[in-house]
């Protein structure tokens, strides 16, 4: 995703100020990750804060961002909520029908989906790539803003077409109205009967413990599937990742998503290559820091 925005001289080594925002976002692994970015891009004079937001405190948020401000990473429940408050989207976000990510360049507020591009990226780094097997079912856990993105991953790596598992299909309506815009056929399946899909590639966007019941019959499943991402990252890892990495698959986990996809914001803001391996390693860092503490 190649950055669109004016260069750093626009700031000229004044403050500069990015944040995420979401509802709770206290448990955000985004300012290690942009932090570690800036910190390794000689960049001392960002900061990157991770703010409390809902949807109602959203408008007011954006008003106030001065010209200190270069851009915002998104997460729960303002996806969707920032659309109509934003000057220009990305066509991915119109297709997705949402926004991860802000930018604020030439008195506008630009919007990006950078989960779409994070989940090719993490499935390319293990080897999954477009092209290969692109016939195959494919299988998403979920009907949320995650798993539109994960559904134009799909399309870009060749699916034609994917099953979607949901508890409630009344709720699935945004997710059927991105599935028209992108083009791919889907077909609603019941929660309890995602494990008769046939699916060789399974994308859980679920929160942690709902995809658990897939996990306990995984050997069961006929074909067993080739890869699983899995989008959680804390705890890892998930009763539905060890069961698949058990049974042979290839494992993508959250934290994989969550670099990728942060990665591509510091590219969009800076105007520069993000240092992935240094986001990765104080990624991981903070991961195993939580683990013991939780312990």
């Amino acid at each position: 995703m190649a950055a669109t925005v004016p260069g750093l001289s626009q700031h000229d080594r004044r403050s500069v100020r990015a944040a995420v925002l979401g509802s709770p976002v206290g448990h955000s692994l985004s300012p290690v990750l942009h932090l570690a970015a800036y910190a390794a891009l000689g960049l001392t004079w960002w900061r990157y804060d991770a703010i409390e937001c809902d949807e109602a405190a959203l408008p007011a948020f954006l008003d106030r961002c001065g010209p200190d401000w270069v851009g915002l990473s998104l997460t729960m429940p303002l996806k969707r909520t920032v659309l109509p408050l934003l000057d220009r989207l990305d066509p991915l976000v119109t297709e997705v029908g949402g926004a991860n990510t802000v930018l604020f360049a030439a008195a506008q507020r630009l919007g990006y989906n950078t989960n779409t591009p994070g989940i090719v990226r993490a499935l390319a780094e293990h080897g999954v790539v477009a092209g290969e097997a692109s016939a195959s079912p494919a299988l998403i856990l979920g009907a949320g803003a995650t798993a539109c993105a994960a559904l134009a991953a799909l399309r870009d790596l060749g699916k034609r077409s994917a099953a979607i598992a949901v508890r409630e299909p009344g709720r699935a309506e945004e997710l059927r109205s991105a599935a028209a815009r992108l083009g791919m056929p889907i077909t609603l399946v019941p929660f309890e009967r995602a494990s008769h899909t046939g699916a060789r590639l399974i994308i859980s966007t679920v929160p942690a413990g709902a995809a658990d019941f897939v996990a306990q019959i995984f050997s069961q499943l006929v074909p067993v599937p080739e890869v699983v991402f899995d989008v959680v990252y804390h705890p890892w890892p998930t009763p539905l990742a060890t069961a698949a990495r058990q049974a042979g698959a290839v494992v993508v986990g959250g934290f994989d998503l969550l670099l990728h996809q942060a990665a591509l914001q510091v590219e969009l803001m800076t105007g520069r290559p993000a240092p992935v391996d240094e986001m990765r390693q104080a990624g991981l860092a903070e991961l195993a820091r939580r683990t013991a503490a939780s312990q």
